[in-house]
């Protein structure tokens, strides 16, 4: 324990030994300008006596060594002083105030050389000799008063907030693995993002341009076709990423157990696409398939209703849908079952199109609203229930998406052990709400096949997820883990995910997905991911200045490991998030805050060798026309067959 009588004792000591100091400096001063100090009659026998001892000591030898004396005392000195915190005190100032002051200490026997009188020369050496003592007292004496804190060297608080994250590589027949790179208490060090688990669900967030598909996305497709997986990859600035799957499947064909097919759903070229009806009959075992159907393609027609299902006027049009989607099912066995079909018939006048509807005992429950409305002659009503639908599905009536919707080169179930398929299917950003609905169809339907026990490994992708709709994502990424399907989707923000498919699902979408990669993200987006990575302890300094002492006191608390204010700030390429993992390969050190590294100059040599997406086949605009009105036809014919 410190007292006074100890504080008291060591300050005597100190004072002791630089008075020492000073009393070899100034012998130094009266052996060497011994000549001015006889001329200035201030010499004794005393100090002749004591000087001649010391001499035959070796203390005087030469001109450096009582100087090196001399400081080696006043460092001793220094050693224990105890002085102010200052704040305006640096460590750049006291090192030229030592620095100057040693210089003109040990420099100041270049006066000897200069011709000057000896009594000038003796004052000249001493006035420098002795100034450069006083800096380096002065230095030295700073040196106690420098307050040692990092509340400057570290103003954004990088150094606390850094982490221990996981350096090694862990893969297995299934993982993902990002090559990264992170800082630790101010030192860069190698890491990997280990998604070891991707049934668990994948969930890439990041303002336009943070990096997701160029950092992220394209590693989970070349590395899950290189692992032998199925892949359904929705695109949506079509074709970037399907041109990174088709060339990694040209390469990868030999690692998958059953040679895969590649095929391409897009509306823009259809000599490069393929034609796939999203009803097959085939398909649909029950109505409920036909309800799904209808659900899917309304709400994604009229991305309001998302948040009013349960009301009269929203649920009214998908059940009419439904009735028409399963009367076309059942009717012939399903030969005239596709999407086209349905929008042709759905614009029959009422009288023609109850009677139609009416031949088909199974769908009676559904039509009897519509048909009880027609016949008491309700017609706002009956224009409120059906215009709705038949004005959303309108829009849909266009020879390029009735070619397509109406072939059949592929069916859906894309994980079958025995016919295995990539599927590709591309948006435009230009047309997004009229695609965006006709591939939300394609989605519900590929989920709804592929979530099947016995199944081979399939992984989704789904780029700009909110751009499309389909009902029960939740329960895909909660149910479908044990059936082998990862899923992963990228969206832009936390809001942009409440405003299309509204807030409970969002929020349901947000805390069920396992694994979660962000870049730059701002708001509430960068909150919530703030508190999914959670707190870490860390340092914290406290200054305290007033007249009579300076104090510094440190403390550690718990505090977020990356602040809501650091993820808004992320650069092109900078990450953070968290990974699960499972019983068989547990992590310890799940949250990361990375930088994932990319060989830009392999990727761009590697684009550069990528071949385009084979045109499929030789299409002239009169087949497309001659498709259109076939199905115009085909309409004629069911009514003249049933009624």
């Amino acid at each position: 324990m410190a007292t006074g009588e100890n504080e008291q004792a060591l300050r005597s000591i100190i004072d002791f030994i630089r008075l020492a100091s000073v009393v070899i400096l100034g012998l130094h001063f009266y052996f060497f300008c011994y000549q001015a100090f006889l001329h200035w009659g201030l010499t004794s026998t005393l100090t002749d006596n004591l000087l001649a001892s010391l001499t035959a000591l070796g203390f005087f030898s030469n001109l450096h060594s009582s100087k090196f004396i001399s400081v080696g005392l006043l460092a001793i000195s220094l050693i224990g002083t105890r002085g102010k915190k200052e704040a305006h005190i640096t460590v750049r100032l006291i090192i030229v105030i030592t620095s100057v002051g040693i210089l003109l200490f040990f420099l100041g026997f270049l006066v000897f050389l200069v011709s000057m009188q000896t009594p000038f020369r003796a004052v000249t050496y001493m006035a420098v000799t002795s100034l450069g003592y006083l800096l380096m007292l002065s230095g030295g004496t700073w040196l106690s008063r420098l307050m040692r804190d990092k509340l400057r060297a570290d103003i954004f608080n990088a150094h606390n907030e850094s982490f221990p994250q996981e350096e090694r590589i862990l893969e297995n027949e299934y993982s993902i693995n990002l090559p990264a790179r992170y800082r630790l208490k101010g030192k860069i060090r190698s890491s990997w993002i280990n998604i070891i688990n991707p049934f668990r669900s994948l969930l890439v967030i990041g303002t336009p341009g943070a990096g997701k598909s160029y950092f992220v996305i394209r590693h989970i497709i070349t590395q899950h076709i290189q692992k032998g997986f199925t892949m359904f990859i929705y695109d949506f600035k079509f074709d970037d990423l399907s041109r990174i799957t088709y060339n990694t499947l040209l390469k990868n064909f030999h690692k998958h157990p059953v040679r895969p097919k590649f095929f391409v759903i897009n509306f823009e070229d259809l000599s490069r696409s393929h034609r796939c009806n999203p009803l097959d009959p085939s398909t649909m075992d029950d109505i409920t398939d036909a309800t799904e159907s209808s659900r899917t393609i309304m709400l994604g027609l009229n991305r309001d209703w998302i948040k009013k299902q349960g009301d009269f006027f929203v649920e009214s049009p998908i059940n009419f849908v439904t009735a028409i989607i399963w009367f076309l099912r059942k009717h012939q066995h399903g030969k005239y079952c596709t999407l086209p079909h349905v929008i042709e018939l759905m614009q029959l006048e009422y009288p023609t199109l109850f009677k139609l509807l009416r031949t088909e005992p199974e769908i009676e429950v559904l039509i009897n609203p519509f048909e009880s409305a027609f016949r008491n002659e309700a017609m706002e009503q009956l224009e409120g229930q059906i215009a709705s639908a038949k004005i959303g599905m309108a829009r849909l009536s266009s020879p390029q998406l009735y070619y397509v919707l109406s072939g059949n080169d592929f069916t859906l179930d894309i994980n079958n052990p025995q016919d295995p398929k990539i599927v590709c299917m591309g948006n435009n950003p230009q047309k997004q709400q009229i695609y965006g609905a006709v591939l939300s169809l394609y989605i519900s339907r590929v989920i709804k096949l592929i979530n099947k026990k016995n199944q081979h490994k399939c992984s989704l992708v789904f780029d700009e997820f909110p751009t499309i709709y389909f009902n029960g994502i939740d329960s895909l990424i909660a149910t479908a883990r044990s059936n082998k399907v990862a899923t992963t989707l990228a969206v832009q923000d936390y809001s942009q995910l409440k405003k299309e498919y509204g807030r409970d699902q969002a929020e349901v979408i947000m805390n069920i997905v396992g694994n979660v990669i962000s870049g730059q993200v701002v708001g509430e987006t960068a909150k919530l991911l703030s508190e999914r990575v959670g707190k870490i302890v860390q340092e914290r300094q406290s200054i305290s200045i007033n007249a009579n002492d300076t104090s510094l006191s440190r403390s550690t608390q718990l505090d977020a490991a990356i602040p809501a204010s650091k993820i808004a700030a992320l650069s092109s390429g900078e990450f953070v998030g968290t990974v699960a993992d499972d019983p068989h390969q547990l992590i310890e050190l799940k949250n990361f805050h990375a930088t994932i590294i990319n060989d830009h100059q392999a990727i761009q040599r590697e684009e550069e060798a990528y071949l385009p997406i084979p045109e499929i086949r030789k299409i002239q605009a009169d087949e497309i026309q001659k498709n259109y009105f076939r199905i115009k036809d085909d309409i004629q014919e069911i009514i003249e067959d049933r009624i």
